[in-house]
């Protein structure tokens, strides 16, 4: 269980271990790895000090990570043991078809119960905010890209006495920040996050973002993955939930549900597409034998011409 005292070496948490993959939650406030000298607990050491013998070194820094967690976020991080092991992960990220969950403390009491955030996002190149990412039509917006994230909400409680949300999103993109601008861009920010807050969030411990699933369709076997929940009165008593409108096991499994249905019907369709390219190369090699045997013909007439000719 996630606790509110900061990382340290020996602090790493193992979710899921096999022969290709690690899973660990990752604690708050660290980065998977960095260049500089200062930074001495990021989860690349954490990694080295447990498991020296996996290091990889023919990797920069030893091991292979298969996506992000921003230094402030908490929860599940996967980790490939081998160069193949990260090929069919990173093809998962690419297609799409891996889900992620993430536990939120927002501030305020929401009014909608559930909504798709729907705000292309850009990077700003505000003076003093070049750290940060930006909403499409604000001031210093670059490049700006589509980007979607669902929110459910799970808890209306107060944080240190003010009313907050608890709520479960699922980013349909992976864009830099995505959660963060998005809760931001609705008036109801992250607790703690103290970039999108102006610097004014600054009393929390932590910011109140964990990765809480993840799920990767790997073959033959999928990897699944829940980090628990960190934002509990048993862990924070700062946090008082007052009433709930969804248990977070129930929401997860629905969601889950309904990827596996979308991922069957994503596997038919790619079937059904290949057989139709399939059947289409066929065509062409057919019609191409009859140009072939057409032209064989006409050579063989006019050979036969020719010889009786002579």
């Amino acid at each position: 269980m996630m606790t509110m005292e900061p990382a340290s070496l020996e602090s790493l948490r193992v979710l899921f271990h096999s022969d290709d993959y690690i899973v660990v939650d990752k604690h708050w406030d660290i980065r998977i790895d960095s260049k500089m000298w200062y930074e001495k607990h990021t989860v690349q050491t954490q990694l080295r000090h447990r498991f020296p013998q996996l290091a990889d070194p023919s990797t920069y820094y030893g091991f292979r990570f298969c996506h992000q967690l921003d230094f402030s976020t908490s929860g599940a991080l996967c980790v490939a043991l081998n160069k193949a092991a990260a090929g069919q992960a990173y093809r998962c990220f690419r297609d799409r078809t891996v889900t992620k969950a993430y536990l939120a403390l927002v501030r305020g009491w929401m009014e909608r119960e559930t909504q798709t955030l729907d705000f292309s996002i850009g990077k700003n190149s505000s003076e003093g905010k070049t750290h940060m990412m930006c909403i499409e039509g604000t001031e210093g917006c670059e490049n700006p890209k589509p980007c979607q994230t669902e929110l459910t909400v799970l808890e209306f409680g107060l944080y240190d006495e003010e009313p907050v949300t608890k709520v479960l999103l699922q980013p349909l993109t992976g864009r830099t920040h995505q959660l963060r601008v998005h809760c931001s861009a609705i008036g109801h920010p992250i607790v703690g996050d103290f970039t999108y807050s102006s610097g004014a969030d600054d009393t929390p411990f932590r910011m109140m973002l964990h990765a809480h699933l993840l799920h990767i369709p790997l073959e033959p076997q999928p990897l699944l993955v829940c980090a628990g929940d960190p934002f509990l009165p048993t862990v924070d008593p700062k946090w008082l939930p007052q009433r709930s409108l969804l248990t977070l096991k129930a929401t997860v499994d629905a969601l889950l549900e309904q990827r596996v249905e979308e991922g069957r019907r994503l596997k038919e369709e790619r079937a059904k597409q290949r057989q139709v390219e399939e059947k289409e190369k066929r065509k062409g090699s057919s019609r191409q034998r009859m140009v072939e045997n057409e032209e064989e013909r006409r050579q063989c007439q006019e050979w036969l011409s020719e010889w009786a000719g002579d």
